[in-house]
């Protein structure tokens, strides 16, 4: 469970999760697929003086699937790679949260760009039908690795919407610590009501 589904409720957190370890599948299925292929391609190549054929081909898809289902699980966690220096250097709460609040503002607008592109990518797609762009031995229509640009970008920028509510929500004082140190030991909000009611 990560910081962003423990502070929604549970009828929003429930699916949110179930989500994410779908993702979270995908993307360890798509490392699985890609070990197994190299694999084979090695076994074949070096071993029977072969090719395998077309593995690039389906490799494409289900890379583009693991590489944007990651990117969003990674939104939901808020554990990106970043450069950020001004929060080692600001120690101000209400500074840090107007700060996380103008981050998390660009953030949902490059977001909701980039997915209204993945959108215009994949309605040019459909609209070539069924003349559409396909790799050339497997036949694998580019409208699958593209879908999975969309949906990631789709995921990131729910995501960061979530973050950005839960800013306002709360206030400055929320998170208080990073959220690594605290997303596999809360509860959802109703959980917890729940609890202090026992």
């Amino acid at each position: 469970m990560s910081i962003l589904t423990s502070e929604l409720s549970r009828s929003v957190a429930k699916p949110l999760n179930g989500v994410i370890k779908l993702m979270n599948f995908m993307i360890t299925a798509g490392g699985v697929i890609m070990a197994l292929t190299f694999l084979m391609v090695v076994i074949v190549r070096y071993g029977f003086g072969g090719n395998l054929f077309a593995y690039e081909e389906w490799l494409m898809t289900v890379s583009f699937w693991m590489f944007f289902m990651a990117a969003a699980v990674a939104s939901a966690r808020k554990e990106h790679v970043n450069a950020d220096v001004l929060g080692f250097l600001i120690k101000n709460p209400r500074i840090i949260w107007w700060r996380e609040v103008t981050v998390e503002i660009i953030e949902i607008c490059v977001l909701s760009a980039v997915t209204y592109w993945g959108f215009l990518m994949l309605q040019e797609e459909v609209a070539s039908y069924p003349l559409w762009q396909t790799t050339v031995a497997l036949k694998i229509p580019f409208f699958m690795p593209r879908l999975g640009i969309f949906m990631g970008f789709l995921f990131m920028t729910l995501f960061s919407v979530l973050h950005f509510y839960l800013l306002l929500r709360n206030g400055p004082k929320w998170p208080v610590r990073e959220p690594r140190e605290i997303a596999e030991s809360v509860e959802p909000e109703e959980e917890k009501q729940e609890g202090a009611a026992r």
